[in-house]
């Protein structure tokens, strides 16, 4: 059935900007964009004076099990979030994976996000029963997704420098006798994955590949991966470079760069996406974009667990693809774009003193949420802009909304006043998903309150593994901190060097 959205401004073209203008959109795609359009006999018109229509933001980099666990982080350092990782993933049914999933997904649709990168996680390991569960969430709410099971065969515990040395004897015993899932099957899961769900849900599931951190995977993993993108076309998406003592860590035991090691393996390439990439060096960037690779810039949560500053301008000067991600809800906190657009300029400033022009303004910070996501997710022909021809993802936002009093420039308003709460409408696939700001799809206070009783519930399961984490994580930091003190030829700190 067609619609027509009538009577707003809408934000198009390139650089964006507003005009009066109307949609048509026919099944999942619009057909046209200008004044006074003519719909088809029958079609559906949706007042939309008052109104500004966006492109639907794109969120490069999430988890849907984290969800769950939001507010369950402190002063926690990357290596602190994965220390607690049992704590807060594992004692968990299909069904709370579901509740997490979709809560997720509801707070995505209300802050104008349509689509998102998703690698899933699970302790002690994904279930094929767990992962069904979420693309349920997902097909359920109506957000478009690219869902990856991230796994690893090594043990992180043993990928932190110099932890062993420093654990007691009991610890030392426990950590040592940590097994993770064999090779062999994670491989196995992964492609019975691809071959059961890639392509889903009319094509708003598809599945890509994810070895989850690369110094948790062998070599024997990696080439494993890359026979899986090759073999059915998919996209790998890691954690990559995300915190320096990562880089430590490769350079310690494989002589080389994150970076190096995964081209090693071949795996860059125009598929493949690195979250974070805080700690990347110069020759990693120049890799990086000789491969057509992308990375997902995740500024929230980047700074809540104290990485450091990803060096964005770089990346885009050298011609690499950057999406916008919140990454997950226990790190970042919430799943807004609105608050990472702000912050992704913001948090640019401070690494180019009185250089302005270097800064990520409004338009480039814009441009990463849309069509940088899009190119992140594999579907830049079809998302990321209010163009004929493309998927009918669309966001209508008060115009009226108190963040946007007065209008000025749009795009200004947008990524640094705007926080998400003027979404009204969100249309997924041509389909009215979020109207008058509540979801459409889904019972969503039903949702809140099964994800409430499960997420009390999962919590007293797992005393035993926060004990256990907290008696770990003093020997994490420890050695995390003797790591940080090795000198790299760059720095991603907001902070000089401690002598």
């Amino acid at each position: 059935m067609a619609l027509v959205i009538r009577g707003a401004r809408v934000l198009a073209g390139s650089p964006p900007v507003l005009r009066r203008a109307d949609v048509l959109v026919e099944a999942d795609r619009i057909a046209a964009v200008g004044p006074g359009l003519a719909g088809p006999a029958g079609a559906r018109e949706l007042d939309a004076s008052g109104r500004i229509v966006l492109p639907g933001l794109g969120n490069a980099h999430t988890h849907a099990a984290s969800h769950l666990a939001r507010g369950r982080a402190g002063n926690w350092t990357l290596e602190d979030l994965l220390t607690h990782a049992p704590a807060n993933y594992g004692h968990r049914t299909p069904e709370d994976d579901y509740l997490s999933a979709a809560i997720g997904a509801i707070e995505m649709l209300k802050t104008g996000c349509t689509s998102a990168y998703d690698l899933y996680m699970a302790v002690p390991a994904i279930t094929d029963e767990a992962f069904e569960a979420t693309v349920r969430a997902y097909t359920d709410v109506g957000v478009r997704v690219v869902l990856a099971p991230a796994v690893a065969d090594v043990v992180f515990f043993q990928t932190v420098p110099g932890l062993i040395d420093l654990l007691p004897p009991d610890l030392r015993r426990t950590v040592e006798g940590m097994r993770a899932a064999p090779t062999k099957g994670l491989l196995e899961l992964t492609e019975r994955i691809i071959r059961r769900w890639n392509g889903a849900a009319q094509g708003r599931i598809r599945v890509a590949v994810a070895p989850t951190i690369p110094n948790q995977a062998t070599d024997e993993f990696l080439d494993g991966c890359a026979r899986l993108v090759r073999d059915y076309g998919v996209g790998v998406h890691t954690h990559l470079a995300e915190s320096k003592v990562q880089v430590i860590e490769s350079q310690r035991r494989f002589g080389k760069s994150i970076v190096a090691r995964l081209a090693e393996h071949r795996l860059l390439g125009p598929g493949f996406v690195g979250a974070h990439g805080v700690w990347l060096a110069d020759d990693d960037i120049r890799m990086l974009a000789a491969a057509g690779a992308a990375v997902a810039h995740n500024p929230g949560s980047n700074l809540r667990l104290g990485c450091g500053i990803a060096p964005v301008r770089e990346l885009l000067d050298r011609g690499v693809t950057v999406g916008l991600g919140t990454d997950g809800s226990v790190c970042a906190d919430n799943q807004n774009l609105f608050e990472a657009l702000r912050i992704a300029s913001v948090v640019s400033t401070i690494r180019f003193p009185h250089e302005t022009g270097r800064w990520l303004d409004a338009g480039t910070v814009w441009n990463l949420a849309t069509a940088g996501s899009a190119r992140v997710l594999g579907q830049a022909a079809d998302l990321g802009a209010v163009a004929a021809g493309r998927k009918a993802d669309l966001v209508l936002v008060r115009a009226d909304s108190v963040f946007l009093q007065p209008l000025a420039d749009p795009l200004n308003a947008l990524v640094y006043s705007e926080t998400g709460a003027g979404v009204e409408t969100v249309l997924v696939d041509g389909r009215v998903v979020l109207e008058g700001g509540r979801v459409t799809t889904v019972d969503e206070a039903s949702i809140y309150a099964r994800a409430q009783e499960a997420a009390e519930r999962q919590h007293r399961a797992s005393a035993e593994s926060r004990a256990l984490a907290g008696r770990l994580a003093p020997f994490v930091a420890a050695a995390c901190r003797a790591a940080v003190a090795t000198p790299l030829p760059f720095d991603r700190y907001a902070a000089p060097a401690r002598t």
